[in-house]
């Protein structure tokens, strides 16, 4: 026989209780899921923004934080072309007007000669001192930049210029000055690059800050880093042992006294040849 009456409203009443709290539980436990599930999903888009941040964050500042200085670069647009350029020949001809000096041609693509009276170079070398030498005495010497001064072997290099641009590194645009032990130049060795023009038309080449920031992402600028300058020339295209060379805007970018140079078309870093800038000591 069934139970009826206040016993049994109280038990139900109780059964209602215990079936809400379950409820309430289970509710308490899918939120609490829920939550811990939206975290995970925040936390992993913010570290997600946070890497794209960073992604995004600039060569440049990056560079910045690391401590990689540099000087004030050029803002303006620049463009240039290849040039063509054949190494000359010289003859007695080129050597008729040249003043206090005996010279020698014993090949066809270099011009040697002796100083009658030599030349004295004081110690703390300005390139200045010898500018006047170069256009009285040496074959469009007018043509020529001052590259370095090596003391250990006691000489001093010029690589020749076409216009303001040097030809960086080339060993048929030199000019070699030999010094004696008393300090004093004596004798030179000289190579040329005529009839230079451009191979195709003029068109714009990296900002400089671009291949600053190719040296960066190759690993070449360690931090602390110290660029001292930076200048565009040219180096050459390709290795020929032809009389005829092709040669390519390049950024010459010197980096704690080490010279690196980064063509200014396509960025690419060239690895110099054996011969180095010697920094004045």
């Amino acid at each position: 026989m069934a139970a009826h009456g206040p016993l049994c409203d109280l038990t139900d009443r109780e059964a209602k209780r215990v079936d809400w709290s379950k409820t309430k539980t289970i509710f308490i436990m899918v939120f609490l899921v829920l939550d811990i599930f939206l975290l995970f999903q925040f936390l992993q888009n913010r570290d997600a923004n946070k890497f794209g941040l960073l992604s995004e964050t600039s060569a440049e500042d990056q560079m910045k934080e690391e401590g990689i200085t540099y000087p004030e670069l050029p803002n303006e647009k620049i463009k240039e072309s290849i040039l063509l350029a054949k190494r000359k020949e010289f003859s007695k001809e080129d050597g008729k007007n040249l003043k206090n000096q005996q010279v020698i041609l014993n090949e066809k693509n270099k011009l040697a000669a002796t100083l009658e009276k030599p030349i004295i170079v004081s110690k703390d070398f300005d390139p200045n001192e010898l500018a006047g030498f170069l256009k009285e005495n040496i074959y469009e010497g007018e043509n020529y930049e001052f590259w370095s001064f090596d003391k250990k072997t006691n000489t001093i290099v010029y690589y020749q210029r076409f216009g303001t641009r040097v030809f960086y590194n080339n060993t048929n645009a030199k000019l070699t000055l030999l010094l004696n032990e008393n300090g004093e130049v004596v004798s030179y060795e000289q190579t040329f690059l005529e009839d230079i023009k451009p191979m195709n038309k003029k068109e714009e080449v990296l900002p400089a800050i671009k291949a600053i920031e190719t040296l960066y992402n190759n690993g070449d600028l360690p931090g602390k880093s110290r660029i001292t300058k930076v200048k565009l020339g040219f180096y050459n295209l390709l290795k020929s042992s032809s009389a005829s060379y092709l040669l390519t805007p390049t950024w010459w970018i010197e980096v704690n006294g080490k010279d690196m140079f980064v063509k200014a078309f396509d960025g690419e870093i060239i690895e110099p040849d054996t011969e180095e800038k010697i920094i004045l000591e």
